[in-house]
C-alpha cells in the first residue's frame, strides 16, 4: 500500500474526534467531513443556511490547498442536509466553487449533524 499522509491546516476547523482533516494516499485525497465551523474560534459560523455552506465550501479549500490541490481537483463530494428542500440553495452557491466538469455527487438527507449544523460535506480529491 502506498504511504498516508496526514493533511491538516489551522485554516479549516481543527478535528474534534478521531480523524485527520484529510489523508492522502498516493495522488488521491480523502477530505473527511466539513461542517460550517469557523476555523478561529470553533463556533458555527451563523444559523442562517447559505452562510453555514459558504462556510463548508471555506473550509473545504482549506484543506484542498493544504493538500497542494484546488476544488476543481474533488472528484467526488458527499453533501449531507437536515433538509433537502435547501437542495437548490447548495447548487446555487456550489456554482460559485466549481465549474464544468463537475464533479460527482451525491445528496443525503440526514436527521442530524454534528454540532447542529444544517450541512456537512466530504468528497475525494485527485491530485
Amino acid at each position: 500500500m502506498a504511504e498516508k499522509t496526514i493533511i491538516a491546516t489551522d485554516k479549516a476547523p481543527q478535528a474534534i474526534g478521531t480523524y485527520s482533516q484529510a489523508v492522502k494516499v498516493g495522488s488521491t485525497v480523502y477530505l473527511s467531513g466539513q461542517i460550517p465551523l469557523v476555523p478561529a474560534t470553533m463556533e458555527m459560523v451563523s444559523d442562517d443556511f447559505s452562510a453555514q455552506v459558504v462556510q463548508v465550501f471555506e473550509n473545504l479549500t482549506a484543506v484542498c490547498e493544504a493538500a497542494g490541490g484546488k476544488m476543481s481537483d474533488i472528484v467526488k463530494l458527499n453533501i449531507f442536509l437536515t433538509d433537502l428542500s435547501h437542495f437548490a440553495t447548495v447548487n446555487d452557491i456550489m456554482s460559485r466553487y466549481f465549474s464544468q466538469p463537475y464533479p460527482a455527487r451525491a445528496a443525503i438527507g440526514v436527521k442530524e449533524l454534528p454540532k447542529g449544523s444544517l450541512v456537512e460535506m466530504d468528497g475525494i480529491m485527485e491530485l
